[in-house]
């Protein structure tokens, strides 16, 4: 046999064990990725700016769904507290925003279901703070940061867990933004968190990590922070504003409670007119377009009327939410309040 012949076999040998080697090394890899790629395929989280309640306490009905019950009839309440628990004491101007984070709320955030997010961030207005700071320890107590209210009112409970993990996961996103966020493992939850929440989702079984929003009221720090908790959308985190963006200024409010059909309907008309130029600019599609629309809501009909000067935190945790619904284009519905249309909008898969 020709030498020329000894080597074509050997040729050949070679090119069979690199094609083999080249299988063997490439081939579990690009299972495990392809493995991954699907096993990570979840459901988007949901984005939804609640109104979590306000105004002022008539009458008393138990409600035997809530953990503690509410045995008295009798609450005496100054009109000038924070409106603090309303809206589990059935008080009966709440009977529209109960109904809805009762049902609406639960069905945006798929509670229930097993596409339920696996952790809730609370963007509440009833914690302002210089920097982002961040609820993170595994557990945390309640802050009933209201007044007047009988002594059920403080034995409350809600023993949804925390997420130092997600905390974590919030604090990476919002500082890629280039924002200085802070983690506090010892702040309760305040009632912007665990009211509505008690009627949201009464089983306390999904994490939740609760946000403060900003002193400053900036609007562009605002959606910088709504598109860093964008980010976490992808892996089912759902994000919940919870203020009260169409009404919240106390003084504003009293002619409603007198019940004097024209004075109501004075401040509905107000009311009406600001959600007139508020919802198209929230519904707008384009994340930027948007967040340059709601950064002149001060410029809106009666914006000082609705939300104070230096009082905007009711509103700020809907500039939050604007930020998280990215491109996507908004939902929305209104519950009726003291004869009121107050709006919550969304962004999420789930239509209404």
């Amino acid at each position: 046999m020709q030498p020329g012949q000894l080597l074509r076999p050997l040729k050949y040998l070679v090119a069979t064990y690199l094609t083999y080697a080249v299988v063997r090394h490439t081939a579990p890899r690009t299972f495990s990725t392809f493995s991954t790629s699907t096993s990570s395929a979840m459901p988007r989280g949901s984005v939804v700016c609640i109104s979590h309640g306000g105004g002022k306490f008539k009458t008393l009905s138990p409600l035997s769904s809530l953990p503690v019950l509410l045995s008295t009839q009798k609450l005496y309440f100054h009109p000038l507290t924070p409106p603090g628990p309303l809206p589990v004491l059935g008080d009966p101007s709440h009977k529209s925003i109960v109904s809805s984070l009762t049902t609406r709320v639960p069905k945006l955030l798929r509670l229930g279901t097993d596409e339920a997010p696996r952790a809730i961030v609370v963007v509440t207005a009833h914690w302002s703070q210089r920097n982002p700071t961040i609820s993170s320890a595994s557990q945390h107590r309640l802050y009933y940061d209201y007044g007047g209210f009988p002594p059920e009112s403080y034995r409350l409970k809600y023993d949804a867990p925390g997420s130092p993990d997600v905390a974590q996961e919030v604090k990476s996103a919002l500082e890629k933004e280039g924002l200085t966020p802070v983690l506090d493992d010892e702040r309760g939850w305040d009632h912007g968190v665990f009211i509505p929440f008690l009627l949201i989702n009464p089983k306390a079984d999904i994490p939740i990590v609760q946000l403060s929003v900003l002193a400053s009221e900036s609007p562009e720090e605002h959606h910088k922070m709504g598109r860093a908790l964008g980010r976490l959308r992808d892996s089912n985190v759902a994000i919940v504003g919870s203020g009260f963006a169409s009404f919240h200024n106390l003084a504003e409010m009293m002619p409603l409670f007198s019940g004097d059909p024209v004075r109501t309907s004075r401040v509905a008309r107000k009311v009406a007119e600001f959600s007139g130029a508020l919802t198209p600019a929230v519904e707008t599609e384009g994340s930027e377009e948007r967040a340059a629309r709601l950064a002149r809501w001060r410029e809106f009909p009666h914006s000082y009327e609705m939300h104070p000067r230096g009082g905007g935190e009711h509103f700020m945790p809907l500039l939050v939410s604007a930020g998280a619904g990215g491109d996507e284009v908004a939902g929305k519905y209104k519950d009726e309040f003291l004869g009121v249309d107050i709006w919550t909008y969304y962004w999420s898969d789930v239509k209404l």
